[in-house]
């Protein structure tokens, strides 16, 4: 764990370090995992993980196997179409109310972000690509303080992230075009419309690929 994990109580770290093992691709699709095995991987103790996988569990983000085993659940076709669906419906809101309520800063945080998006394509990162999106998401999201509709969003990107690594790894960095300076552009210009909508191209542009990958399976 990192320092900053330790300063967090043990089964909130233990969570988070798992979630953002699938979020940032560490654990594939279709990949199992168990209660023993994630606590000598990360040297906790078994009350939290086991807390964490049934946290992760409910979240979607894990599927519960028979002997005590869950896996990462593996991306169809039918299940992309409902996660495009909710994240269409769900994130280009959670900008549009961002853009409304935004403080002076948040223009400046969210092109610092997405620099550190742009090196990482930049060095074909494929892990730091996929953490620093999400900070760019969830910086604009966490604006908004919509908490309802965040925690919708995080399980969603929860469900979609493990397929987003197939695509970096099949694709490479290099071909992962987004909507992030539109974004920042149009929360610059005052503009909660635009923003929404930039949005919403950059998630359709993500999940297009994630579609083209599974219908190449």
């Amino acid at each position: 764990m990192t320092a900053a994990d330790a300063k967090k109580p043990e089964h909130e770290a233990i969570y988070q370090r798992i979630r953002d093992m699938i979020l940032f691709g560490e654990l594939a699709p279709g990949q199992g995992v168990t209660i023993l095995g994630l606590t000598e991987r990360l040297g906790a103790g078994m009350t939290p993980v086991r807390e964490a996988i049934r946290r992760l569990t409910a979240e979607g983000a894990l599927e519960a196997q028979g002997n005590r085993r869950v896996i990462v659940p593996v991306m169809t076709p039918e299940k992309l179409d409902q996660i495009e669906f909710a994240r269409l419906s769900i994130e280009p809101k959670l900008a549009e109310i961002a853009a409304k309520k935004q403080r002076s800063g948040l223009v400046s945080e969210l092109r610092a972000l997405d620099e550190q998006v742009n090196e990482a394509i930049a060095a074909g990162s494929i892990e730091r690509y996929l953490e620093a999106n999400f900070r760019f998401h969830f910086r604009l999201y966490e604006e908004a303080e919509a908490t309802i509709l965040k925690k919708i969003a995080l399980s969603l990107w929860l469900q979609a992230g493990p397929s987003l690594r197939i695509v970096c790894g099949r694709y490479g960095t290099s071909n992962l075009p987004d909507k992030h300076d539109e974004a920042v552009a149009a929360l610059a210009a005052g503009d909660p419309a635009a923003t929404a909508q930039a949005i919403c191209e950059d998630i359709r542009q993500g999940l297009d690929q994630v579609r083209e990958t599974l219908s190449r399976s």
